[in-house]
């Protein structure tokens, strides 16, 4: 036997794994909780106490297979934080690709999405609704829907509220919306039923500029009178009179006109 064999001490072929050197006593009510529960900071902290508790006085009474040992756990431990580091990675690109997404088919949709309380308030919209009432959409949540609807179309937004939330039923209406600036619109909303997260009802709505489709219906029905006053009326001078009437009353212009040759109005 070598003289240097004979300072080894007797526990310097004593088996240590890994967790002999952590800072956490065998049997410690820690080691039951699970991982996810640490903070990033608590883990690098007790990794820290590790490398720290490695001291050279207790190296100098491990085995050279012990290390070996050691040391193959301490690298199979980083490359498992390797690969979990790329898990969050593709995990926070998947987020990141699914918050695009929901932009894309929520904010920029080309119908507005209100979410309504039970007491008419709005909860969230998307910004197409922001846009078509003419405010920001940090300025529209808990102020009423109401107070854009057009007077004459209250009692409809009203019954169409109402009776959503009475038979859980989906509900559709026209009605007329004053934006911000005082511009009338012509919406068609279609509502749902639903629960927020805490179980309180809530009316989900698609609001939809029909301006273009009520002007041209507006602009038929003109077109239809007057025919109508043409091939009912007798002479030309009562034709042009109701005519005129017409055009009067259904665009609100006071002074309408009809040329009927060049040169003569």
């Amino acid at each position: 036997m070598s003289s240097k064999d004979k300072q080894r001490p007797p526990e310097a072929d004593t088996f240590y794994s890994l967790s002999q050197f952590s800072s956490k006593p065998v049997g410690s009510p820690h080691t039951s909780e699970p991982d996810h529960l640490l903070s990033l900071r608590q883990k690098a902290e007790a990794h820290f106490r590790e490398r720290e508790e490695l001291s050279s006085e207790k190296l100098d009474t491990v085995s050279p297979e012990s290390l070996r040992t050691i040391l193959h756990e301490l690298r199979v431990h980083q490359i498992e934080l390797e690969m979990q580091n790329e898990e969050l990675r593709l995990t926070q690109e998947e987020l990141d690709a699914s918050r695009a997404r929901y932009f894309d088919l929520y904010d920029l949709a080309p119908v507005g999405y209100i979410t309504i309380s039970a007491e008419g308030l709005i909860l969230e919209t998307n910004l197409t609704a922001a846009t078509l009432l003419g405010l920001h959409r940090t300025d529209l949540p808990k102020r009423p829907l109401s107070q854009f609807i057009f007077k004459e179309d209250q009692d409809t937004y009203y019954k169409h509220r109402r009776k959503l939330f009475e038979t859980g039923e989906p509900q559709q209406c026209e009605l007329r919306v004053v934006t911000h600036d005082g511009t009338i619109v012509w919406t068609n909303l279609d509502a749902t039923a639903a629960l927020d997260e805490s179980g309180a009802p809530t009316c989900r709505a698609v609001m939809s500029d029909i301006s273009d489709r009520k002007q041209a219906e507006a602009y038929r029905a003109i077109g239809s009178e007057i025919l109508q006053i043409f091939l009912h009326s007798d002479d030309l001078q009562t034709c042009l009179e109701r005519t005129l009437s017409t055009l009067k009353s259904r665009t609100g212009f006071d002074a309408v006109g009809i040329r009927l040759q060049d040169g003569e109005d």
